[in-house]
């Protein structure tokens, strides 16, 4: 659980992050989850996007995936949310 003070501090690092990802119709399936949870471990810190015609809601999405993967959600922001997951082997941002 992240405390509001690194909550802050990652959502001013998101800024500089590009979206890597978009959630579509498909919603959150087991291969989204996979790759997810894959680009945690190498960045910790990633930015996604959740398309308009998703089954979800922006906020369902980003929990349905910080459940899934183990991470925090660090914001949502219009159609955009954030999350963060500390790397066991790539350890890049510290707290």
């Amino acid at each position: 659980m992240l405390t509001s003070k690194q909550r802050a501090y990652l959502r001013g690092l998101a800024t500089n992050e590009p979206t890597i990802m978009q959630i579509g119709k498909g919603g959150v399936t087991e291969n989204l989850v996979k790759t997810v949870s894959d680009a945690l471990e190498a960045r910790e810190l990633i930015k996604l996007s959740v398309l308009e015609n998703c089954e979800y809601t922006v906020r369902e999405a980003a929990e349905a995936l910080a459940e899934a993967t183990g991470a925090d959600v660090v914001c949502v922001i219009g159609r955009k949310t954030v999350l963060y997951r500390e790397s066991v082997n790539h350890k890049k941002i510290e707290l």
